[in-house]
């Protein structure tokens, strides 16, 4: 009899494939919730979830059998790790698979952000395009010579700042603790950050003491001519805050993949035209997928065979 594995959100084809060779697999569910449930579930083993989905007491009280959680993706805020560590169940994660992913797609909201790509592109559209002027659109700065801050110089912030750093861009960053293994400008404060940078990117890991760190204060100190890029979680900016600042001109402009009530992006946010939005797709490339479907796959042969988990955290 094959074990059960229970996936909360609706995994990749391919990867539901390969899991069905070895395991019954159950799911997905309308929500992570023991009322949710569906016949069978009982018996998961396995749960496999994502980063922001709640998995709390409640829910491993329903599933009695369950003996690893897995998060496709590197979050996991959304597992109480007490808990679970009280009911010794251990947790997974994708670690750094989509860290180079999401930094390529960092750079390309900073982009679109900061040279009104997108703007142009709407442009073109309506056919505003007249004539042969050299000043044909709005003349902003280039990103050469400008200062990039990362708020969370981890797996994916590094990859941020190396790539900024290929732009002739300065880079500093603000962590818990300053690193000795770069060169870049440290800052002890997320504060004293935007005060120095042109642009923020937000790559921190999404926390409860992370929860709108970049608030008016930080955006006010951002400036006018600031930007910021979000592709933690949405959580760590003051959406309303954010709102306000793009509209009365206290930033230029914004790129977010990620946000406070996903997948539900609030009119007042859809209806700002410099800010550049995108569906939590940072992580969308076939290399990332390939690689964190793979981990599931290696995570679960190794947790069925008792020896040690690849990608665990600790």
């Amino acid at each position: 009899m094959k074990p059960t594995v229970l996936m909360v959100p609706r995994l990749p084809q391919r990867l539901i494939n390969r899991l069905s060779e070895l395991y019954e697999v159950i799911g997905p569910l309308e929500r992570s919730s023991p009322d949710a449930l569906p016949e069978g579930a009982a018996a998961a083993r396995v749960l496999i979830t994502l980063g922001g989905h709640r998995t709390d007491a409640a829910l491993m009280d329903a599933l009695p059998d369950l003996g690893l959680i897995c998060c496709y993706g590197t979050g996991y805020e959304g597992v109480d790790r007490a808990e679970a560590a009280r009911r010794g169940i251990p947790l997974t994660n994708a670690g750094d698979a989509n860290a180079t992913s999401v930094a390529e797609f960092t750079m390309g909201l900073v982009l679109a952000s900061a040279r009104q790509i997108v703007t142009m592109d709407r442009f073109m559209r309506a056919g505003q395009w007249r004539g042969n002027a050299i000043e044909r659109v709005q003349i902003v700065p280039g990103l050469a010579g400008r200062r990039l801050g990362v708020y969370g110089l981890g797996a994916i912030g590094t990859r941020v700042a190396s790539r900024a750093a290929a732009f002739e861009m300065e880079i500093g960053y603000h962590n818990r603790s300053r690193r000795t293994d770069v060169s870049y400008t440290y800052f002890d404060t997320l504060l004293g950050l935007a005060d120095w940078c042109d642009i923020l990117v937000v790559a921190v890991r999404a926390s409860a003491e992370n929860r709108h760190a970049v608030n008016a204060e930080v955006l006010q100190a951002l400036g006018p001519q600031g930007h910021v890029v979000n592709v933690s979680r949405g959580i760590a900016v003051d959406e309303a805050s954010l709102c306000h600042a793009l509209e009365t001109g206290v930033i230029a402009g914004a790129g977010l993949d990620v946000y406070e009530n996903e997948p539900n992006v609030s009119e007042r946010l859809r209806a700002i035209q410099h800010a550049v939005l995108t569906p939590h797709a940072a992580a969308f490339a076939g290399s990332a997928q390939e690689t964190q479907q793979q981990l599931i796959i290696d995570n679960l042969a190794a947790f069925f065979a008792g020896r040690p988990l690849v990608s665990p955290v600790l």
